[in-house]
């Protein structure tokens, strides 16, 4: 579907919209791709999970909106073993599925929900995040005290445990509907027409153009959602995303242009709303390929970037300078690092220290916009004169968001990808074991990086309870990852949502998520 007939099909929904407004409420997202399928527990993408595990699932326990708090949600309590083994869920009873016209489920969310959800990613597929946790190691069974009752019983403590399963890739999907469609010869539906127990029910998806949802009218929180629909208005062009909110063709938007903030907040139809970010923008090497497979190449490279270029031109001032892989609002965020300087001559000396002369790499640019990179394709252009200096000759490449993700995951890939992450559940572990984890090699870890060293501390890091000694642990982990320099770490940013004036109860959530459930619109919307 072309430019001009999305904006067709989404103008005809908020037609629609409007022609209801005294009946329903519509509230449009003009959000900035398109998902890669709508089962969380098979991506990483926040894109994804904004369209699948923030509308249309739940997990056990769940993080309160504008926090890292975790709270009940599908589980209304918890008890954890005293050997820290062991996590026994009492599920919430009463909670409905969704239905459509493949399937109306016979029964409420119980127990084997609970155990399908878990027990289909630990076998052969593409499930990237449950490897990335460790889970396949970590979960010893899941037992079934009774209906309403699960039992996790781990091979070892792992402290950030519960606030993992507020994490999307646990996402709580039916038994029943993955039976029924397996039946019918149509597993993929899991994937394509989603049922879950979340605020919104999946209604449509038209490619590339916009997708629609209708509130859960049996939802197990009280009074919400408080619209009656949401559409989803896929508009990747920042520039597009807020003619139309000026317009009032959506009422919200993410990744606003840095260079649009100050005319944001000078518009009264709009309110620009602001957060620290819990993110990372990097450059990650692929660190099991010539000549980037030696620490010192990587370091040379990194001193190679003008940092504050890139800060100054990309973020327009509106980020700092990242020196580690977590962000520094973040509990064992070690301030003692310090940053691989801005050198070229030194870079391009040590380059030629390690026989390196004449190389030619390709830096990826990421298609799409987040706030740890708004715009990525400029930032590659001045990576690429950066490295010129140090005689360094780069191919900018990039891909559809979806297949980008999937083939910069391959360890023969060549060259640096841009990439970043905003923290999934307050954790650095979320970071450093997610991120640059052996068992995450081939998945979420870009940089192809296995470090003994740093993955048996972090992995150690993780059974431990007292936070303190855990953030000395991670601290010593931030220190070899800059010492071996597997990404070039660039920018934490500030994030930045415009919504309209008419949109109420908006929050910016500190995990990135963009969520629905709370949101209303008053009587101009």
């Amino acid at each position: 579907m072309n430019y001009r007939s999305t904006l067709a099909v989404s103008a005809m929904a908020l037609a629609l919209a409007g022609g209801m407004a005294q009946a329903q409420q519509t509230l449009v997202y003009c959000s900035e791709g398109s998902p890669e399928g709508f089962d969380p527990a098979l991506y990483t993408s926040g894109t994804t999970f904004d369209a699948s595990s923030h509308t249309v699932y739940n997990q056990l326990a769940e993080f309160e909106t504008g926090t890292t708090n975790v709270v009940p949600g599908l589980a209304e309590s918890w008890e954890v073993g005293e050997d820290g083994k062991s996590f026994t869920f009492k599920l919430r009873p009463g909670v409905k599925f969704h239905s459509n016209d493949q399937f109306t489920p016979s029964r409420d969310m119980n127990a084997d929900d609970v155990i399908y959800s878990f027990e289909r990613q630990n076998g052969e597929g593409s499930w990237e995040y449950f490897n990335a946790m460790s889970m396949p190691d970590l979960i010893e069974s899941i037992e079934k005290v009774d209906d309403m009752t699960v039992r996790f019983n781990l091979t070892r403590a792992e402290a950030p445990f519960i606030a993992n399963m507020a994490m999307d890739f646990a996402s709580i999907v039916s038994k029943e509907y993955a039976d029924a469609m397996e039946e019918a010869g149509t597993p993929e539906m899991l994937n394509q027409r989603p049922i879950g127990t979340g605020p919104f029910v999946f209604e449509d998806y038209q490619t590339d153009a916009v997708i629609r949802y209708s509130k859960n009218q049996d939802y197990w929180q009280d009074g919400l959602p408080k619209v009656d629909n949401l559409v989803f208005a896929i508009t990747p062009d920042a520039s597009v995303r807020l003619q139309r909110l000026q317009a009032g063709e959506c009422h919200v938007m993410p990744y606003p242009n840095p260079a649009d903030i100050d005319s944001i907040r000078a518009n009264t139809d709009l309110e620009l709303l602001d957060q620290e970010g819990l993110n990372v923008g990097y450059l990650a090497y692929n660190t099991q390929q010539a000549p980037f497979d030696n620490p010192k190449v990587r370091k040379a490279l990194n001193m190679a970037i003008d940092k504050s270029a890139i800060i100054d031109v990309i973020f327009q001032g509106q980020a700092e300078q990242a020196k580690n892989p977590i962000p520094p609002t973040m509990w064992s965020y070690n301030d003692a690092i310090e940053d691989d300087g801005y050198d070229p001559e030194a870079a391009r000396a040590m380059l030629e220290e390690e026989g390196v002369t004449d190389l030619s790499m390709k830096v990826w640019a990421m298609p799409v916009q987040r706030p740890y990179n708004p715009n990525a394709r400029r930032m590659a252009e001045l990576i690429q004169e950066d490295f010129s200096e140090v005689g360094v000759d780069v191919e900018i490449v990039s891909y559809e968001w979806g297949e980008y993700l999937e083939r910069s995951k391959a360890t023969d890939r060549d060259g640096a990808v841009l990439l970043g992450w905003t923290g999934d559940n307050g954790d650095p572990d979320n970071f450093l074991a997610v991120l640059l984890g052996c068992d995450a090699v081939g998945g979420s870890n870009r940089a192809q990086w296995c470090n003994e060293e740093f993955d048996s501390i972090v992995q150690e890091a993780k059974t431990i309870n007292d936070q303190s000694e855990r953030a000395k642990m991670y601290e010593e982990a931030q220190r070899i990852f800059k010492d071996q320099a597997p990404w070039a770490t660039i920018a934490h940013s500030v994030v930045f949502m415009p919504v309209r004036s008419e949109v109420e109860d908006y929050i910016v959530h500190p995990l990135g998520g963009h969520l629905f459930d709370t949101v209303s619109l008053n009587s101009d919307g």
